[in-house]
């Protein structure tokens, strides 16, 4: 007689309960036209019944990086070369907000670590908002940084911003223009075209997503597509645009994997550090939302855009917040990137700076 397989070792039933969940979540989120349905409906779904401790759950890699490679195509199809020209004149600016943005968060850091038990270097790499996955390697590399608090603070904050963003932009703060829902109509010619010409695009998407992956790219499966998918834009070879469909199955693969992120029973010491970490969301998105209106100001970028280009949440994220609501993706884009950027590279050695000198200073006051 064969056994009933176990839910909690049997990996294709773990899948599978998980992929359910998601689609039941991404459906109630769509027929309540709550905002962004097919990202934050199967984050939710599977965020529920991952931490109702009963049922085990997974969301292969594979199929994130799928969503992400289906995204970084579609945002490397709204870069031209007249984007790409503003955003070499908005360089400065980019580099301003993003050495502000750290600055805040430095600040910040300091005040968590004094009303709190966890160490500055660990708040400090719990408060920077990098690339989520750069941020935890990171941490986990370095002696002296509790990765668990890291890995809460990261997550949560990711997870909070995806959930309030998309509900801050569609309140009564900002402009209801430009939030209506354009249809996307493709052109006969289109749809002729998108078979079998989109095949030979994805098999670049992939392959420059691999290649961004061996040379340690930072966010490798979003960026790589974003770059290679933009260079051919830009040079005059242009791929055809996909259906709404497609991102919406691109958002659910993302969303299911950001669920599967969180979980709390692992974490020590709650009480002080859940709300630490919800505290230092909330700054973090409102000192962006003040932010924004500089760039309003200055360059007469939308709300929406200038809001979403600041917001600490990732560019996967964000460019798939500002694809739905048809802000100027390709600036957003430019915004986060550089900030992921300059956080890949500029980051890690200051913290292994204040890391260092922490621990010295640590040595003298026990001496």
């Amino acid at each position: 007689m064969k056994s009933i397989p176990d839910y909690k070792t049997n990996q294709l039933l773990q899948i599978s309960i998980a992929l359910l969940s998601a689609l039941i979540g991404g459906f109630f989120f769509s027929f309540f036209k709550l905002p962004i349905p097919w990202l934050l409906g199967p984050m939710t779904a599977v965020l529920i019944v991952s931490n109702l401790g009963k049922i085990k759950l997974h969301w292969p890699i594979y199929i994130r990086n799928t969503g992400l490679i289906i995204v970084g195509y579609s945002i490397g199809l709204t870069f031209t070369r007249d984007t790409l020209f503003t955003m070499i004149l908005k360089l400065p600016s980019m580099a301003f907000m993003t050495f502000l943005l750290i600055l805040i968060c430095t600040g910040m850091a300091f005040f968590i670590s004094r009303i709190t038990d966890i160490n500055f270097p660990t708040a400090l790499t719990s408060s920077i908002p990098g690339g989520l996955s750069q941020i935890i390697t990171f941490a986990e590399e370095t002696k002296g940084i509790d990765i668990t608090t890291v890995t809460f603070f990261q997550v949560i904050r990711v997870i909070m911003i995806i959930f309030f963003v998309p509900f801050l932009i569609f309140s009564p703060l900002f402009s209801k223009e430009g939030l209506e829902t354009v249809p996307q109509v493709i052109s006969t010619n289109v749809q002729q075209e998108f078979f079998p010409q989109i095949i030979s695009f994805a098999i670049f998407s992939v392959l420059i997503a691999l290649i961004g992956k061996k040379i340690n790219l930072p966010t490798a499966f979003l960026l790589g597509p974003i770059l290679g998918i933009a260079f051919l834009n830009v040079s005059g070879v242009q791929g055809p645009p996909l259906p709404s469909a497609v991102l919406d199955i691109s958002q659910f693969m993302i969303g299911g994997y950001i669920g599967l992120l969180l979980k709390p029973d692992k974490l020590k010491h709650k009480a002080k550090i859940i709300p630490a970490a919800l505290f230092s969301s909330l700054i973090l998105v409102g000192m962006s939302l003040g932010m924004s209106f500089l760039l309003v100001w200055q360059y007469q970028f939308s709300a929406i855009t200038s809001f979403l280009s600041l917001a600490p949440g990732g560019a996967d994220q964000m460019g798939i917040i500002g694809h739905e609501l048809e802000a100027d993706v390709s600036m957003i884009t430019g915004y986060q990137l550089f900030r992921i950027l300059f956080i890949f590279f500029a980051v890690p050695p200051l913290l292994k700076l204040i890391l260092g000198f922490s621990l010295k200073k640590k040595e003298y006051d026990g001496e």
